[in-house]
């Protein structure tokens, strides 16, 4: 999981560094042009077009890369694609959510441990579910029902498979 969410996030890195450097390239073959587009944003944003002129050109005075980066493209430091933070992250956020089914397995009589399994790691995935939509200001059944149910499809689809081939 950490690779590829380290791969993701990387094709996402390059990405931005391309736009980046496109971006820088402009500014230096057409200044002018990148001065309106800059104070363009800015009117569609609700200044007077005095102001947003204003406002571009001391931007761009001084950092009109880093202007153009944050209003035209988007990125800044928050933003922007940290894909060693990505994977560190997924590691271990899998790390922890792989131990709670390891221990069901080695506390659940053995005729009962697939049932086990899979009815105690839908139970937390819904409260994984539910403190995402929580931290994310979401409400709180919407975000639990959504990934047990996906989560659900995927466990059967994964069984059935299994089945097909008789791995279970």
């Amino acid at each position: 999981m950490a690779t590829g969410e380290y791969v993701s996030v990387s094709s996402q890195a390059d990405t931005e560094k391309a736009a980046l450097a496109e971006e820088k390239a402009e500014l230096e073959n057409d200044g002018p042009h990148e001065h309106r587009e800059l104070a363009a944003i800015y009117e569609r944003r609700g200044l007077e077009r005095e102001l947003a002129d204003e406002v571009a050109h001391a931007l761009m005075a001084h950092d009109a890369l880093g202007a153009h980066a944050r209003d035209e493209l988007g990125i800044t430091e928050i933003t922007t694609a940290k894909p060693l933070q990505a994977a560190l992250s997924s590691a271990s956020s899998f790390a922890v959510r792989a131990s709670l089914p390891l221990v069901v397995t080695t506390i659940s009589p053995d005729r009962w441990t697939v049932p086990a399994i899979a009815g105690t790691s839908l139970l937390f995935l819904a409260t994984l579910g539910g403190l995402a939509a929580r931290a994310g200001g979401a409400p709180l059944m919407p975000g639990m029902l959504r990934v047990m149910f996906w989560s659900a499809l995927s466990m059967g689809v994964a069984s059935g498979i299994g089945n097909l081939f008789g791995a279970t």
